[in-house]
């Protein structure tokens, strides 16, 4: 499958099979991540995999989990992320997004569900996670088999803007 072809087919899942994700899925997607850009190559995130049910209920206190069977918790160093030196701007958010993308289309290439969960609390999953203040959770990427049809690839001519009105050239009207 090509990459917008991959693309235009996942889709968030919000409702998951109660099956474990095999093991040699989840290595290929933290893989996936671990290869992802990260600015000047430094390499800042943490990801936390949670797949156990205590962990799994930790984490639930701070995120609608759609008992999702694997739970990564990425999150950013700190201390690691480079800082742009012109307006002190931190790649820590933009590098630990990609390294989301990253595992979220490899879990699609796989045949695996996923859900980009922004909405969390990042005060309870410190406290239950034991992170350290240098660690930061970004992201939640929620993975396992879909127990929900998936909508048609087709929904994008529909449920997406045209480019012309996100794209623009030389200059922005």
């Amino acid at each position: 499958m090509d990459f917008l072809a991959l693309a235009k087919k996942r889709h968030s899942v919000r409702k998951y099979k109660q099956q474990p994700v095999e093991k040699e899925k989840l290595l290929k997607i933290l893989e996936a991540g671990r290869v992802a850009p990260t600015a000047a190559n430094r390499q800042p995130q943490r990801i936390l995999v949670i797949q156990e049910k205590p962990g799994l209920d930790k984490a639930a206190k701070a995120v609608k989990t759609f008992d999702a069977p694997v739970i990564l918790i990425v999150c950013g160093d700190q201390s690691e992320a480079w800082v742009r030196s012109l307006d002190n701007k931190n790649s820590l958010d933009i590098d630990t997004s990609i390294v989301t993308v990253h595992m979220m289309m490899q879990a699609a290439e796989l045949g695996l569900g996923s859900v980009w969960m922004g909405f969390f609390d990042t005060k309870i999953l410190a406290k239950e996670f034991q992170l350290p203040d240098h660690i930061i959770p970004v992201n939640i990427l929620l993975i396992g088999y879909s127990d929900s049809p998936a909508p048609s690839d087709e929904r994008h001519s529909t449920q997406r803007k045209p480019l012309s009105e996100t794209v623009f050239y030389e200059k922005l009207n």
